[in-house]
């Protein structure tokens, strides 16, 4: 019996840009805590780390430092510093985050949709 081959989506031989802004699309938000880190900071506004913590039930200290900084480095969060003795750091959607709102309903919606054709729920 043959081997499966993986399949692999090449897309720098594409000339369809439209593609390639999907799959970074896809690049920056995939991962269990993106969306739900990013609809966290959405609906509860500048957030402190632990209060990040307990929001995310689940997530450990080192993958939410990690997503805090992809998220950052994509401009999508903004981390403050304030002047407080210990330093206190707030997290909070950048106008440029704010505008995954509608793409993240949107993928809300279908799945509901997805489920119910699904599985009838």
């Amino acid at each position: 019996m043959r081997k499966k081959e993986p399949i692999v989506l090449d897309i720098s031989c594409t000339k369809d840009d439209e593609l390639i802004a999907a799959m970074d699309t896809i690049a920056i938000l995939s991962g269990k805590w993106k969306i739900q880190l990013i609809t966290t900071l959405n609906c509860g506004g500048a957030l402190q780390f632990m209060d990040i913590m307990r929001i995310l039930d689940g997530i450990g200290t080192k993958m939410l430092t990690k997503e805090l900084r992809d998220l950052e480095m994509n401009k999508l969060v903004k981390r403050t510093e304030m002047e407080t003795n210990p330093t206190t750091v707030k997290y909070e959607l950048t106008p440029h985050g704010r505008t995954l709102e509608r793409l993240i309903n949107e993928m809300r919606l279908w799945g509901r949709e997805h489920r119910r054709v699904v599985i009838g729920k």
